[in-house]
């Protein structure tokens, strides 16, 4: 039982700020029954006039536009040395796609090496210390500020990160601070100290198909009304900056992982940053035009029973059942600590998730949960976690 103390304040819902969050974060929702994003004509200019129908538990290549098998699949992108592998990040059907993928790929004694969005470069020794069997889960997940730093459930990643130690595959991270892209998306790149333009090369914003591909998710989006007018272009081209800041920054850390291990790397991001082969996986091979091959993962749901989707859309498609719910619920509980007091404080009305009913308001005081009091913010997550 959580207890609370604090004032009643009238709700306040940031609801810009949060949609550009949520379009930024496009790895947690981006696919819907009828979604109109998989069947653009971008991409491949070979296959983004062709479509093919997806049904759940068959995997499709998009060069022939046919099923194929696993192994099939895996033997092609053997040859490849770049192999991503898009996600919902609150979707454990599409984890353990992954974790498949890696491990088929890490057979025979030849590991690659793992590539992740989720952490900031920052965290790099603690990947390291984990790839090498030093730390326990408990350990990893406190250096790591797991749920600070990323937030969603450690169980949708566990079994990836399990693989990783019993096999010693290096795990680097990939993303740069939040407020560096930040800064990108409200004032643009010369807003940067030469400090934080050190982090990543100048994002290019010239990729048409690519702001065709970015323009349409926003559009299909769920816009707020105070969006809509005026105000939408100039939200757009800063939600746009801020994208192709987070793909320039990681198609870089992509090459420098290569580069540092000299073998292939599985890159595990939210499917928004790869879709028509447009986003990270665009910005890698013009830095190298190395081979790469890339999976998606689409839902389908009972009622529609198959999905039409561009066969320019990635190299593989897998065709998954759609969830009714997630398999971790999330708390959805924005904390925050502020000087001189120990307890937790509620920063924001809950808009989602389990908090979304709840009485919590912003100011609200944690004093306990469970009898237990917490002073850290990763503590009390992991602690909620459980349940």
């Amino acid at each position: 039982m959580l207890k609370k103390v604090g004032e009643k304040r009238m709700l306040l819902r940031k609801k810009i700020t949060v949609f550009i969050l949520v379009c930024l974060f496009i790895g947690v929702r981006i696919y819907g029954v009828e979604d109109e994003s998989l069947l653009l004509k971008i991409g491949n200019p070979k296959l983004k006039n062709k479509t093919m129908t997806i049904f759940p538990g068959n995997i499709y290549s998009a060069r022939t536009g046919q099923a194929i098998s696993f192994s099939e699949m895996i033997a092609e992108m053997k040859t490849s040395r770049f192999v991503y592998v898009g996600e919902t990040h609150n979707s454990l059907p599409i984890h353990e796609i992954q974790f498949k993928v890696i491990e088929a790929l890490s057979g025979n004694g030849k590991l690659p090496c793992i590539g992740m969005e989720m952490f900031p470069i920052g965290f790099q020794d603690v990947l390291d210390k984990w790839s090498l069997g030093i730390l326990t889960k408990g350990e990893f997940i406190r250096e790591m500020q797991w749920y600070i730093t990323w937030n969603f459930n450690f169980g949708y990643y566990e079994q990836i990160f399990n693989l990783a130690k019993k096999r010693k595959i290096p795990v680097y991270a990939l993303n740069i601070p939040r407020i560096v892209i930040k800064k990108i998306r409200m004032k643009g790149w010369d807003s940067l100290s030469e400090e934080e333009q050190k982090l990543l090369p100048k994002p290019d914003l010239s990729n048409k198909e690519h702001r065709a591909l970015i323009r349409k998710i926003f559009e299909t989006s769920d816009i707020p009304p105070q969006m809509k007018g005026r105000f939408l272009d100039m939200a757009f081209e800063g939600l746009y900056r801020a994208q192709s800041a987070w793909d320039e920054a990681m198609a870089f850390y992509v090459c420098k992982a290569y580069r540092l291990g000299n073998k292939p790397v599985v890159v595990l991001v939210g499917s928004g940053h790869l879709l028509y082969n447009l986003g990270i996986n665009r910005r890698v091979f013009e830095k190298n035009s190395l081979p790469f091959s890339t999976l998606i993962c689409v839902p389908v749901s009972k009622e529609k029973k198959n999905v039409l989707v561009s066969r320019s859309l990635a190299n593989f498609v897998w065709g998954i059942p759609e969830e009714e719910r997630p398999a971790f619920p999330s708390v959805s509980l924005s904390l925050k600590i502020f000087k001189g007091l120990s307890n937790i404080v509620v920063s924001q009305n809950p808009m989602g998730g389990a908090a979304k009913n709840t009485s919590f308001l912003k100011g609200d005081v944690i004093l306990s949960v469970d009898g237990k009091v917490f002073s850290d913010i990763n503590e009390l997550r992991t602690y909620l976690a459980r349940f």
